[in-house]
């Protein structure tokens, strides 16, 4: 077994493995007031019941509901097909074959698309119908990982007897569901089954960072494919056709560039600064603001919203021919419609401990060139955010990374927080402490 999976069991304390499997055959013969079902976890027997409940069998391997060629087909085309390497870099590093564990890769119904791992393991599992296209939901198999992840929208952890069907009483498994970044909906399960090495915290906290991984690549993926799309103007513009989403651009940009998809068209415009400002204050400001309010963010302090009032008309008349469904409304100034930005993005890469990747999309400061009030204070706002991440939570390799972009070049609390965490033998030592003396001597 490799590294990656030898971690202290100890953590995690388990009941009796005879008292659960005495509990399950009560269970099975319909027992459910047994005493004995107290003591097993209130998640497991919530599952038990629902499996009893829906007649599924307690020793039946489950159908195989994808045949190889349909497979092949339906998970190549997956949304998960692209992140594969990702998960196998990730919790099977080394030599996959020999890892101990088996890491599966299922649908959002619960059919497992992908197995990998361990060769004497798989071996040993493919008598349980663990097996590539098997239908593992809940409602198929009973009480497991990837199935109850499913059923219950979270990360579960199943150990041994736990499960609901005793052909798979000798192995312990932990799965989580895995989201398309955007919308929340459910896309699949990553689960990990083997010894009971794999029901440990440790686990759970890998499997659950290998997700937060995946969703993250998707999420940066798309951000990159909707900032190097070519800009391009609707043949044939309607007035009521509303965008189902939009995004303003402003990360690294003096012009931003809104851009916004809906089902039968796109359309991308690039913004005067002033209606970049305007526009992200809205963004930013959800709620409303007030003629006042507007006019001290974009203009500064004192100055009469009869100078916003004209502006706010020729913004009007640019959305209104080829956004219709994102002209302010008055009284006060807001958007009818959700209005993501990239900087967004990046703080919300940030709130879910993606470091590495909330840096890969982070492209520059929020309108650099602005000076309105603020704009500069939600740049300031995106700018901390993003180094306050970097020297409390981010990896060794991802603080290098922001070390070597603009706002991390002239930091001297950056480069001596990498110094520290750099091995003594490390070759990048040097050039991490002439840059420090460069910036003491300025």
């Amino acid at each position: 077994m490799t590294a990656q999976w030898q971690i202290s069991r100890e953590a995690f304390p388990e009941a009796s493995r005879l008292i659960i499997e005495r509990a399950h055959e009560e269970l099975i013969a319909g027992n459910l007031d047994d005493h004995r079902l107290q003591q097993v976890r209130p998640l497991v027997r919530a599952s038990w019941e629902r499996s009893w409940r829906g007649r599924v069998g307690p020793e039946t391997p489950p159908d195989l509901a994808l045949g190889q060629d349909e497979l092949f087909a339906y998970r190549d085309a997956h949304p998960l097909a692209a992140a594969m390497d990702t998960i196998r870099g990730l919790l099977l590093p080394g030599s996959p074959g020999d890892s101990g564990v088996l890491v599966a890769i299922g649908d959002q119904a619960g059919r497992l698309l992908w197995i990998e791992g361990d060769r004497q393991v798989q071996n040993l599992t493919d008598g349980m119908g663990f097996v590539a296209g098997a239908n593992w939901a809940e409602d198929a198999v009973g009480t497991s990982a990837p199935g109850t992840a499913l059923e219950l929208g979270q990360p579960v952890q199943i150990r041994g007897a736990e499960h609901y069907n005793r052909l798979v009483h000798p192995w312990s498994c932990t799965a989580a569901p895995v989201r398309d970044p955007e919308t929340r909906r459910v896309l699949g399960v990553i689960d990990v089954t083997g010894g009971p090495d794999v029901v440990t915290p440790q686990a759970r906290l890998l499997v659950d960072a290998t997700v937060r991984a995946v969703e993250s690549e998707m999420l940066v993926t798309r951000l990159r494919a909707r900032g190097e799309r070519a800009p391009r103007t609707p043949s044939a513009p309607t007035r009521t056709r509303e965008a189902t989403r939009a995004t303003l651009h402003v990360l690294g940009r003096d012009r931003a560039r809104l851009e916004t998809a809906s089902d039968h068209e796109e359309s991308v415009v690039e913004l005067s600064a002033r209606h970049a400002a305007i526009l992200l204050m809205l963004a930013v400001h959800r709620q409303g603001l007030s003629a006042e309010r507007l006019t001290e963010l974009v203009y500064g302090p004192g100055v009469s919203p009869d100078t916003l009032r004209p502006e706010m008309v020729r913004l009007r008349k640019a959305l209104e021919g080829r956004m219709p469904g994102l002209v302010p409304e008055s009284r006060p100034y807001r958007l009818p419609a959700v209005l993501d930005t990239d900087a967004h993005d990046v703080l919300s890469l940030l709130d879910r401990g993606a470091h590495r990747v909330a840096l890969t999309a982070y492209r520059g400061p929020v309108l650099p060139e602005s000076t309105s009030p603020g704009v500069e204070e939600f740049r300031e706002t995106v700018r901390g955010a993003l180094r306050e991440a970097m020297l409390s939570e981010a990896s060794l390799d991802v603080l290098l990374a922001y070390a070597d972009i603009p706002e991390g070049q002239a930091d001297a609390e950056v480069l001596r927080l990498a110094l520290e965490m750099l091995p003594a033998r490390s070759p990048k030592r040097a050039g991490l402490v002439s840059r420090i003396e460069r910036l003491d001597r300025s």
